[in-house]
């Protein structure tokens, strides 16, 4: 009895720390939603949402390495797009779900116990190999968590104004539209000068 307290209070721990940890990963990320910066504070900016999951955040790098050299002044931001309603809270709890479970198998904790039941005999075996469970259990919700939050999105806002989306449009953007889309922007905000202050390289 004394052993399973103690387990129980280390799985506790266990559980305390990573959650704390997690929390300030996510804090982080949502204080940090500019993953790249450029220029002075008086530029213009150009903010994208893009699918982490799907591997847009290669396409998102490779856009701000041309447009640093095409727009010097040009503020780039960069995030990923979470998709909205329930799918974000089911991954959001798989994450942590994920953790407790993996935490409970490692310590070996008899769930059924606490409630007064019979051991099941699916818990049994995970306790029995701890090691395939464990893996199971992470590729598993590792693997739904990416259906949840895989939205195919790619997003583009100029000046917080949307001027691209791959949702509607079912495609990323060419570098030339793109371009073609700042152009006009600027255009619009400074429709008496011919050339920007900023030196943008046409």
């Amino acid at each position: 009895m004394f052993k399973t307290v103690k387990s129980m209070r280390i799985s506790l721990c266990f559980l305390i720390v990573i959650c704390a940890f997690g929390i300030r990963l996510v804090l982080a990320e949502d204080d940090e939603i500019s993953l790249t910066k450029f220029g002075s504070k008086s530029g213009p900016t150009i903010k994208f949402f893009y699918c982490y999951s799907c591997g847009y955040k290669r396409v998102f790098e490779e856009y701000v390495s041309i447009l640093r050299q095409k727009y010097p002044e040009l503020h780039i931001y960069g995030q990923n797009y979470d998709p909205p309603g329930y799918k974000m809270f089911i991954a959001k709890f798989l994450g942590t779900a994920k953790i407790l479970i993996i935490l409970l198998i490692v310590s070996g904790v008899n769930i059924a116990q606490w409630l007064g039941q019979p051991q099941p005999f699916w818990w049994e075996w995970c306790l029995n190999n701890k090691f395939y469970a464990c893996i199971m259990v992470f590729f598993i919700c590792n693997a739904v968590e990416g259906q949840m939050i895989s939205s195919g999105a790619f997003e583009i806002h100029f000046n917080d104004v949307p001027v691209w989306s791959k949702l509607e449009t079912n495609r990323v953007p060419q570098p030339a539209e793109l371009f073609q889309i700042i152009d006009n922007h600027i255009q619009m905000l400074f429709p008496e000068r011919s050339q920007l202050e900023m030196s943008f390289n046409k």
